[in-house]
């Protein structure tokens, strides 16, 4: 999950794949998150998704109400096993969910590798796929993966209508 000597590290792959941290609303971006061994996962996500959003159309299109209905786990990596979070996001149980990892997957040149090289890094502790979205037109992913040793959570968001 570190930039290496012999080009970019991980985590600029991810973002060169599904952009960089923004409040657009809309699309893709990838976060990263100062958060401790025993930070709560969960909550860092709902503040990268609020931040993603944007303040201001979180408010005007229905705050909390709105998009935290959809909020929800679609899935969390056993602690310990293995990861492979290609297989995981292609083996969602909800279809919505699993409609919107085919388009991290399907529709992004170098996506899967990209996701592979952060998610699938020995050093992440934790992983959970969380279901966003506005309860209306707007759904989508977050994929936020925890490494503890190093204090960071790499989120990806994605959000589509």
């Amino acid at each position: 999950m570190t930039a290496t000597t012999d080009g970019p590290g991980a985590i600029e792959a991810l973002e060169a794949a599904y952009g960089p941290a923004s409040d657009a609303g809309f699309g893709s971006g990838v976060f990263r998150v100062p958060l401790a061994a025993d930070g709560d996962l969960a909550a860092a996500t709902q503040g990268v998704y609020r931040a993603f959003v944007g303040a201001e159309r979180w408010e005007r299109l229905g705050g909390d109400a709105a998009w935290l209905g959809p909020w929800g786990v679609a899935f969390e990596r056993t602690p310990g096993a293995a990861g492979d979070v290609v297989a995981e996001l292609r083996g969602l149980a909800d279809p919505g969910a699993r409609m919107s990892a085919g388009l991290l997957l399907d529709d992004i040149e170098g996506g899967e590798a990209a996701l592979r090289g952060v998610y699938d890094d020995p050093l992440v502790t934790r992983l959970s796929i969380f279901t966003v979205g506005d309860g209306a037109a707007m759904s989508g992913l977050a994929v936020a993966g925890h490494a503890a040793a190093a204090g960071q959570a790499v989120i990806l968001i994605l959000l589509m209508d």
